[in-house]
Formats: C-alpha cells, structure tokens, sequence
C-alpha cells in the first residue's frame, strides 16, 4: 500500500506554486507515495489542477473558530498519514500534526513550532541563499530519506506539464492573428509585494512595444478581483502613448485563469501570484523585485527554466522598496531580447546582472 503523504503550503497562491517542485520530487519516487496537499479555499483550485497532487484537503485558516479546527483534527486523524511535511512552518499546523498522530513529521528548523516535528531542518530562508522552491525541495528530499523512497533524477520545468495541444487551445482564445506575440502584464501587487507604478509600466510597454516593428505584440493586462482599475489606468495610459491593450480575458476561476496563461509568450509582473504560475507553466517572465533581503529575486525566483526567466530590482544605491530607481530603459531591451528570443526558438543576449 502506498504510503499516505500530507503536504501542508497554507499561505498565498504564489507561494503554493513554488511548493510544486517539491510535490514532483515526491511524486516521481519509488514505490509513489500518495500525497494530500492542505491549502486554503482560495489555492483549492490550483491543489486541484496539480498533475503531483492526489488528494486537496481545505485549512479553514487560524481564524476559523473552535468547531472548525476539531473537524480538521478529525479528517486529519481519520486520513492515517505516515508523514507530514509542511513547507511554512506555524504553530498551529505543527499541533494539529502532533495531536493527529502522524509519525513522522518534517518541517523547517526556525520558529519555536519546530517542537512539534521530530525531524527539522535547518534553513535560515531569511538569509535568501537560495530559491523559495529550492528550500521546499529540500525539505521534500529530507522526507523521502526517512522513508527510505528512491528519487532518480530530479525532475526539471515545467512543473505543470500541458501538451501542446492544451497550450495550442489556450492561445486560440487570446490572440487575433496567428502571428502575434502575446504578452500579459500584471500590474497589481496582490497586496503583499512591491511592483511597478502604471507609469512605469506604461513606460516599459511602451519601449517594448517600439522595438517590435517586425511583429506585432498583443498586450493583455490582467488583475486580481480588487484591481481592475488599476489594470484599466494602465490600458489608458498605455492609449495615449499609442499602444493598445486589453484586459485579459475574464475567467470563472483561478485555476482557469492559470490555464490560459500556457497560451502566452511571456508574463511580466511583480513578484505575485500569477508570475509563479507562470513559473511553473515554463513560459518566458520577466519579475519585478524589491531589494530587501527576504524578498530577493533569488529568494523569490520562478521555477521556470533558467534562459527563460529575467528578474530586476532596484540598485544597491537605491532604497530597498525604491521600484522607481529601477532602470526601465534597461529592463525593455533585456525583456524585448528574451521575448524575440523565446518565439524565435534561440537564446538571448542578456545581462546576467538582471538574471534572477
């Protein structure tokens, strides 16, 4: 009988999807464990739609009141997990694994929740040494060692693997002419990350835009459910420079707004939810950061391939949150090389002093 797995990453969508590479490593080993992934209601969809999840169990949050929190003790304790692997370690997960009776139960080694867990992992992810998505992997990899699975080969992009046939539908819905290159900006912050003002953006799109006299680029202008006017600030500033653009085609849920992003050539966002699901699509990103050391394009890289991927914050001069030092004239010729790049099939020539 496969082992029963329970996976917890209860924060925001972005961070879910950088858990992905970890659910694949998991998933990949033999014999193949069956993994339960514990998500909030809003990353449900995404659990869902994960090819390296077998089973979506919904956290009703620390909010949740006294009967919500038994109830998931209960399903938790009635599910008979051999292990327990949580990515972003709380103290109420790690006394809902101990009260459940999950024998072994890995979580990183920071935070007093660690008492909870009986294998711990020493990370320091403030330090940003490495990527959100490496962290999680080893954290994945320590758990497959105490239960003796084997993992070959680590698997590598995309993590969200689609055909192309799916990719091929996807973009039918998003373009007007075959030839177009189809580019999505993503202005809004999601309320937790730092991101360009419109004016920069209308800036950038601009100067992009400019360099394509060859082709043309379909621009799309998506946003969260608080943020469509400031996507349509962006669409009318971008207007009055001359550059059309469109809000990105409206969509029932997250999971299907993922979907018609395998479409696209490229993302360009702040570092969001939707630019790491571009991330695990393999499609080309271009990622807004801020400076501070928990918040690095390291720390928050995207887990597409490397030659795909482009990241820009401000300079060491500048203040840490400073998006406006960040040089836009700079940021449009690398974007526009890596895009020429991607739909020519070849690799750009970009600095790898903006590479995340």
């Amino acid at each position: 009988m496969a082992q029963k797995l329970l996976v917890v990453r209860n924060d925001k969508i972005g961070d879910f999807m950088l858990a992905w590479p970890a659910l694949a490593c998991l998933k990949n080993t033999s014999p193949t464990p069956h993994v339960t992934v514990l998500v909030p209601a809003y990353t449900a969809p995404l659990a869902k739609a994960c090819p390296w999840v077998d089973e979506v169990m919904i956290d009703p949050g620390s909010h949740a009141g006294k009967a919500a929190q038994q109830t998931l003790l209960l399903h938790v304790k009635q599910a008979k997990f051999d292990a327990l692997l949580t990515l972003f370690s709380t103290p109420r997960i790690g006394w809902l694994g101990w009260r459940a009776g999950i024998p072994i139960r890995v979580a990183p080694a920071t935070k007093w929740a660690q008492v909870f867990y009986n294998v711990r992992v020493r990370q320091r992810r403030s330090q940003s040494a490495k990527p959100e998505y490496q962290y999680n992997v080893d954290l994945a990899l320590k758990l497959l060692e105490k239960l003796s699975l084997t993992l070959s080969t680590l698997p590598s992009p995309p993590f969200w693997p689609l055909d192309e046939a799916e990719r091929h539908t996807q973009r039918q819905t998003l373009v007007h002419e075959p030839s177009e290159y189809v580019v999505v900006v993503h202005p809004g912050s999601g309320g937790s990350a730092v991101n360009l003002s419109a004016t920069q953006y209308a800036l950038l799109i601009s100067q992009v835009d400019q360099a394509f006299t060859d082709m043309s680029i379909h621009w799309l202008v998506s946003a969260g459910p608080s943020e469509q006017s400031q996507a349509q600030a962006l669409i009318d500033q971008l207007a009055s420079k001359g550059v059309l653009a469109v809000h990105f085609p409206a969509t029932t849920s997250v999971d299907a707004f993922a979907l018609q992003l395998a479409g696209v050539d490229m993302l360009i966002a702040g570092s969001t939810g939707p630019l790491h699901i571009a991330g695990c699509l393999n499609i080309a990103t271009a990622g807004f950061y801020p400076a501070k050391r928990s918040a690095t394009p390291l720390r928050w890289q995207t887990c597409n391939s490397a030659e795909k991927r482009l990241a820009f914050s401000p300079p060491a001069n500048a203040g840490q949150q400073d998006m406006a030092a960040i040089d836009i004239d700079a940021a449009a010729q690398q974007i526009s090389a890596l895009l020429r790049a991607r739909c020519l099939g070849t690799n750009p020539q970009v600095s790898v002093l903006s590479k995340g």
